[in-house]
């Protein structure tokens, strides 16, 4: 499987954790103490992680560190659109489509240049161990 659509699964994955960590709180633990939707939003974020950290390693392989994060937010804005009008129930608004729109400006000038070979990745570096962490997934 190709390392870019590795890394967007697992970022995709990764996200909906994240943003499930971040927002449904406000919906579903809005009457409970600050302290709960804290260790609530917590135990949510460790599976983010344990996705994300994966997706970052393998994708570094490939994509630089800009790269990866700009691939990130178009992920994290695909994912909370949909999350934010159907389980939040806010109102759709054109800002979303526009606010996309400026991240494809962003991808384009993140993308356009090929990658640069990482300085200092040698053998056994994290970023050779990727080779490990995709044959473990």
């Amino acid at each position: 499987m190709n390392v870019v659509f590795r890394t967007v699964v697992l970022l995709v994955i990764s996200n909906a954790f994240m943003t499930f960590a971040w927002y449904a709180h406000l919906k579903n633990l809005g009457s409970k103490p600050w302290i709960i939707a804290a260790l609530v939003s917590w135990g949510i974020a460790f599976f983010e992680y344990m996705f994300q950290v994966p997706a970052n390693r393998i994708g570094y392989s490939a994509l630089s560190l800009s790269q990866l994060k700009i691939m990130q937010e178009v992920i994290t804005l695909s994912l909370f659109v949909p999350f934010a009008v159907f389980y939040m129930r806010q109102a759709w608004s054109w800002n979303y489509l526009w606010a996309g729109f400026c991240l494809l400006g962003a991808v384009f000038f993140m993308f356009r240049d090929p990658v640069v070979p990482k300085v200092g990745v040698s053998p056994g570096s994290p970023s050779t161990q990727t080779a490990d962490i995709r044959r473990s997934l």
